[in-house]
């Protein structure tokens, strides 16, 4: 059973009801003041106490996708992508390779003219060659035979460290979300690339060129690009792409639009940070080369360097989340240039989970939508 599994959250439930009763039961019989009694007493709290734990780690994590696996839990998640070519015609290899399709959940109709598809993909960089599993959102209209020689614009949706792919379509429901805005007439209909920004786990890169190590910048800003390019119909001009993250994500999609202007035309990060930390989970993203961290300093960025041409979102609130100073700090400091364009979106409350990123996507996915063209 899978770290995500709803059986495996039932089992250690019941393991610790279990666990709570038999101690209930047994405490009088431990009750004398030998060795042994004491032991056991010791035993059975320690032993329930940790299968409580257990549960609300393996609840949390359901609720908030930070593993996938127990693999991915343990840092040993180094499986990489089994990269198959395609080109015209079914012949031939190429940088994406569909593992499996399914429908859109959430939304009525069937089949994916009707719901648009969900397809989980691994994703080779041929210039990085770095792997990753990513799942990509195909709107209704992808399949549609009006729509056959149309192309889609695309926004790249990252998630925070550690952070599941998966969390992306089951728990921020970004395909339904998408699917039910252009339903409406709210945004134009586009093509959702979704992914962790841990392209090298379990480093967390922070989306940096690792001087002798990961190469994650290039690998968003030319490989993932590339590949979708080469497999889906989508547009190729500099104004068709867009990217959208959250905490590390958001830092990633705010650098990337900022760093790549002709790549991403528009960035969103939500509850982002705006200087790339180095901790434990990062290493040494910089190996002493000044320049690499300066340009990973979105603050050092805005001073040091002309403005670049992208638009950018950022998300925060007043109550609830550590950013919300930087954030002002970081609009300001964006409004001063006679380039970027900035916007917000500021909540009275929301803490730094899920909850609140589901309250921002759908302003967000419109305002990313409206900064996009198909060409």
């Amino acid at each position: 059973m899978g770290l995500t599994s709803d059986k495996t959250l039932a089992l250690t439930i019941l393991f610790a009801v279990l666990l709570f009763v038999g101690t209930v039961w047994l405490w009088p019989r431990l009750a004398r003041r030998n060795w042994r009694a004491v032991s056991g007493r010791v035993g059975l709290l320690l032993v329930t106490q940790v299968a409580l734990f257990a549960c609300l780690g393996i609840a949390v994590n359901q609720a908030f996708g930070f593993y996938a696996s127990w693999a991915d839990l343990l840092g040993r998640e180094t499986d990489q992508g089994v990269v198959v070519d395609h080109v015209a015609g079914g012949a031939g290899r190429g940088p994406v390779q569909v593992v499996s399709t399914s429908q859109v959940h959430g939304v009525s109709g069937s089949g994916p003219r009707a719901t648009g598809q969900v397809q989980k993909v691994d994703i080779v960089g041929r210039t990085t060659h770095m792997a990753t599993p990513a799942y990509v959102y195909l709107p209704p209209e992808y399949f549609q035979p009006q729509y056959r020689a149309r192309t889609f614009p695309v926004t790249v949706v990252l998630t925070g460290y550690p952070g599941t792919a998966r969390s992306l379509v089951d728990k921020l429901h970004y395909p339904r979300t998408a699917q039910k805005l252009a339903r409406d007439g709210r945004m134009r209909p586009m093509i959702l690339v979704m992914l962790r920004p841990t392209v090298a786990p379990p480093r967390d890169t922070e989306c940096v060129d690792v001087p002798r190590g990961p190469q994650a910048e290039t690998f968003f800003a030319k490989d993932l690009p590339d590949a979708v390019h080469a497999h889906y119909r989508v547009g190729r001009g500099p104004g068709s792409w867009g990217i959208i993250g959250d905490s590390t994500g958001g830092y990633c999609a705010l650098k990337l639009a900022m760093h790549h202007p002709g790549v991403y035309a528009a960035g969103a990060g939500l509850s982002a940070y705006y200087k790339a930390p180095v901790d434990p989970t990062t290493g040494d993203l910089f190996k002493g080369d000044g320049r690499l961290r300066d340009r990973a300093n979105l603050w050092w960025l805005l001073g040091h360097e002309p403005a670049p041409n992208t638009s950018l979102l950022v998300t925060s609130s007043k109550i609830g989340e550590t950013n919300y100073k930087d954030t002002l700090k970081f609009i300001a400091r964006v409004q001063a240039t006679n380039l970027t364009r900035i916007s917000s979106i500021i909540l009275d409350s929301g803490g730094h989970n899920f909850n609140t990123w589901r309250r921002e996507i759908p302003a967000t996915l419109q305002w990313i939508s409206g900064r996009l063209s198909d060409r």
